[in-house]
């Protein structure tokens, strides 16, 4: 077993940094918007910023949890999103706004969503039985 609250704690940064890439994505409608100006290229980094965070606290929740919470939600490809951490971190030079751009535009109102009913789920998992 692992401690859910802990878990719990860190579904909830997750859920905190895909939200804050979900607003700061908003105006963005292509991939110039990211690349054609000073602001546009802060956008980037900033949501880069959430990304790696939301790699890193999956690795950890991955962790703890042994490796038993993530693949009860196989919709998500959760290596991936996990991998994109590493690509960001240690490719940055290299980095594909392109990439980002489908990632944020195609992935992350899908992961946000799953990180709810993660959430959900734990949290009812935490009730004593008379309260499930």
């Amino acid at each position: 077993m692992y401690d859910q609250g802990l878990a719990i704690e860190i579904l909830t940064q997750i859920l905190s940094s895909a939200r804050t890439i979900l607003r700061r994505f908003e105006p963005i409608q292509s991939i110039a918007d990211f690349t054609d100006s000073e602001t546009g290229l802060e956008k980037l980094d900033a949501i880069c910023m959430q990304l790696i965070a939301i790699g890193e606290a999956l690795k950890k929740l991955d962790k703890i949890t042994h490796s038993s919470l993530l693949r009860n939600y196989p919709h998500v490809d959760w290596k991936k999103v996990m991998g994109m951490r590493d690509i960001i971190s240690h490719h940055y030079f290299d980095l594909n706004a392109e990439a980002i751009f489908f990632v944020c535009r195609d992935h992350v109102q899908e992961l946000a969503n799953t990180i709810r009913i993660i959430i959900k789920d734990q949290s009812a998992s935490q009730l004593p039985p008379d309260q499930n």
